[in-house]
């Protein structure tokens, strides 16, 4: 049976770029090179912000891809942006603007 992951609490701004990171396939490593952080603040981001997804923790589940995943269905993913991959919800406007009403 597949659930839908629900976001708990608002996430904060160093939880939002790390998993824009983790979005972007970065390892923990990486994301603490690029953020001025320790590999295990950024485990504990990690982890944190799986929790307040409520994603299941399992020998046979991989945390990161369905927070990933869990991400993106709520607040969309730059990281389509840097691989030139519109997003499935853009409608051109009016105006003929392109853009994302889902995920603004």
């Amino acid at each position: 049976m597949t659930t839908v992951p629900l976001l708990l609490r608002d996430l904060t701004a160093f939880e939002h770029t790390v998993l824009e990171h983790v979005c972007e396939g970065k390892t923990n490593a990486a994301i603490a090179r690029d953020t001025g952080h320790t590999e295990k603040v950024v485990e504990n981001t990690v982890s944190r912000t799986a929790q307040a997804f409520t994603l299941p923790n399992g020998k046979d589940t991989n945390v990161r891809v369905l927070l990933a995943l869990a991400y993106r269905s709520h607040f969309g993913d730059k990281a389509f942006d840097k691989f030139g991959i519109e997003c499935q919800y853009v409608e051109i406007g009016p105006d003929g603007q392109r853009s994302c009403n889902r995920h603004v």
